[in-house]
């Protein structure tokens, strides 16, 4: 049994709580909403730890994360140690690293996947860190991944850094499945020749070489609104997709799908699109082509 510090009990965090109750081991939770924290403060949280403490940070990355690991470089110890589970950027690591090892605390950064399912399907991980660290940590590891053999569910890729990098990369990829996805469904929707889309799309669950997960999810969306029409079509981008792009450039690496399907999000969010407006006057100066005018 291992006792863990976990702050930020959202969606993600309050599951992992309950998974990492389940395996036996004890969870003290802080989080800013007093219906679901176990302490009152990080002050409380870390009074109710034995040393050396571990402590687990699920916070929204980027200035919340940075506050956080600043408040617990001055409330941990010699030998205690920080995982950061957030989609922190990954160049943020070193930064939070080199404040905890002036007061010899170690780091971890842990890319988390597996959403809202994880707490009874398990949650892939990603982490970079230490090997003395991240040995350290693995009971907790080990409860969260998903049954079966390890390495099917963690990756140790590497020092501080390389698991939020890692999942940033996971991200990535992500984001062209599921365009990709989305794109076959529009065009089952617009072809005159299927009749039933959503019977085609489950069809691919077993067999097929498409099969996946993000294809269960789809079939289960489906199931619900068989043509998705009671959602508007506004889809945000949590950084990650931006950032793995970056990198793409940095290292000279083609991802047009990966960049197609964030601009694809981009384009989502623009009800009247002038680059779209800008194409249709063309195509009418050049071919007479027909346009629909605002308001006809």
């Amino acid at each position: 049994m291992v006792q863990l510090g976990l702050i930020g009990l959202g969606k993600m965090g309050f599951n992992m709580r309950e998974r990492l109750r389940a395996a036996g081991h004890e969870v003290v939770g802080y989080d800013r909403n007093p219906d679901v924290s176990d302490t009152t403060s990080l002050e409380d949280l870390v009074s109710k730890l034995d040393g050396p403490r571990i402590v687990w940070i699920m916070v929204p990355a980027g200035e919340p994360t940075r506050q956080t690991v600043t408040e617990l470089s001055n409330l941990l110890a010699d030998g205690d140690m920080v995982i950061d589970g957030g989609n922190s950027k990954y160049t943020d690591d070193k930064l939070n690293a080199d404040l905890l090892a002036a007061k010899n605390i170690g780091y971890v950064d842990c890319g988390v996947s597996g959403g809202v399912w994880g707490k009874d399907n398990g949650y892939g991980l990603m982490v970079g860190g230490a090997a003395a660290d991240v040995e350290k940590a693995m009971p907790i590891f080990d409860a969260l991944r998903p049954e079966g053999p390890r390495e099917e569910g963690f990756s140790h890729a590497g020092d501080v850094g390389a698991g939020h990098y890692a999942k940033m990369i996971h991200n990535g990829i992500e984001y062209g499945m599921m365009q990709a996805f989305a794109e076959g469904f529009e065009l089952l929707e617009a072809a005159k020749v299927v009749k039933d889309v959503p019977a085609v799309i489950k069809g691919w669950q077993r067999g097929t070489v498409v099969r996946s997960w993000l294809l269960d999810l789809l079939v289960r969306a489906l199931d619900e609104d068989p043509e998705l029409d009671d959602l508007e079509g506004y889809v945000e981008d949590s950084g990650e997709g931006r950032w793995t792009l970056e990198e793409a450039i940095n290292n000279a690496v083609p991802a047009p799908v990966i960049s197609a399907a964030l601009f694809a999000r981009f384009a989502s969010r623009q009800e009247h699109s002038a680059a779209m407006r800008a194409v249709a006057a063309l195509r009418n100066q050049f071919g007479g082509h027909a346009v629909k005018k605002v308001g006809g």
